[in-house]
């Protein structure tokens, strides 16, 4: 008879799932209360009706241990120990509940816990051997083999519950050291890129300056300049991994034709972002799988000018509004809000806006 240990035994638990969890098939031991009945010619009506006592006030305290392992110990252990005590002396089977507490004992508590268990649960059963009332053949096949019993089954649910601690520290120091490797590797990766961006921004601001200082004095010597910022932004786009939480189409077209050459989404695993910052670094293009699938499903079918209607209404405008700050004719409008309406299959203008946004087109 055995019992799986949990991991952390302080922590109740509450998961729906504990009717599975439960060692039902362990319950097949409760089979030494029946012998005694069976072979013992003095017994009747009322030594069954014990065995089904026995067993009915047994199954929640068992049931216990697996859903609260953090009370197992006042609310199995002592009980199930003291319905042994009470009902040995009228059925030697009973003592089976003596290895079942011990089970439990060796999987919630310590190992210097659990021995003191052991010792208390074999006194109290030598104690049942010598003044039980059940007859010499029926007392020493029910309680004999408790007595071994609790040892071997006590003992070795202990070692595996050590080992299952053991297991579960390991795979806890484990995730400590993948998480600190993450956290590290994302700096290095941010630091990287601050000093790419600084550099670039840096070059910018000084051509932006010049271009102000010539504008009037020397046009032609300003639009050089401009030229140069202009360049200089284009090429500092395409080393730009740009690491979001937006998975939407919208969004990697509009980096893309700003010349972005990376789109990755910040919860890929390290190592491809790390991968992904290379192949940019070394001019190449990356682009997370699943924003490429979401750009091949969602491709934006939207006009300029659709776009441009829309972002009004998401601002709140009205047909109205948006007609006298476009210059157009409140029909022109209706009929360009229809068409996009259409094509993000909405019910009305406000709806497609909103898929719009969502979708990243605006």
């Amino acid at each position: 008879m055995t019992t799986t240990h949990e991991p952390h035994p302080e922590t109740a638990s509450t998961d729906s799932s504990w009717w599975s969890e439960v060692g039902w098939v362990h319950l097949v031991y409760l089979a030494f209360l029946i012998p005694q009945p069976i072979y013992d010619p003095d017994s009747g009506l009322w030594d069954w009706v014990l065995v089904v006592g026995i067993v009915l006030v047994f199954l929640p305290l068992y049931v216990f241990a697996w859903v609260r392992p953090d009370l197992a110990r006042w609310g199995s252990v002592v009980p199930m120990t003291a319905l042994g005590v009470v009902t040995t002396p009228l059925n030697s089977g009973a003592a089976v509940l003596f290895v079942y507490a011990a089970a439990i004992a060796g999987v919630r508590e310590s190992r210097r816990i659990a021995l003191r268990w052991f010792i208390g649960l074999t006194v109290v059963l030598c104690v049942l051997v010598s003044f039980s009332p059940v007859p010499l053949p029926q007392r020493l096949w029910g309680l004999g083999p408790p007595l071994v019993f609790i040892w071997i089954i006590g003992l070795t649910q202990i070692e595996q519950a050590e080992r299952d601690r053991e297991a579960a520290e390991l795979r806890l120091r484990n995730a400590r050291v993948e998480h600190l490797a993450t956290v590290s590797e994302r700096e290095r990766i941010a630091r990287e890129l601050h000093d790419l961006l600084g550099h670039s921004l840096t070059s910018m601001i000084m051509h932006a300056q010049l271009c102000q200082n010539l504008v009037e004095v020397d046009p032609a010597r300003a639009r050089e300049a401009a030229a140069k910022a202009e360049r200089t932004a284009r090429a500092a786009l395409t080393e730009v991994l740009i690491v979001t939480t937006f998975a939407r189409s919208g969004y990697l077209r509009r980096a893309m034709d700003a010349g972005v050459t990376g789109y990755v989404l910040k919860d890929a695993p390290i190592g491809e972002l790390a991968d992904a910052l290379r192949k940019v670094h070394a001019g190449g293009t990356v682009v997370s799988a699943e924003l490429a699938l979401a750009a091949w499903d969602h491709s934006d079918q939207l006009t300029d000018r659709e776009r441009e209607l829309l972002r009004q209404v998401a601002d709140g405008a009205t047909n109205r509004d948006i007609a006298r700050r476009l210059h157009l004719a409140e029909g022109t409008v209706r009929n360009y809000l229809s068409a996009a309406m259409a094509k993000l299959g909405a019910r009305n203008r406000t709806e497609a806006a909103k898929a719009a946004r969502e979708r990243g087109w605006i």
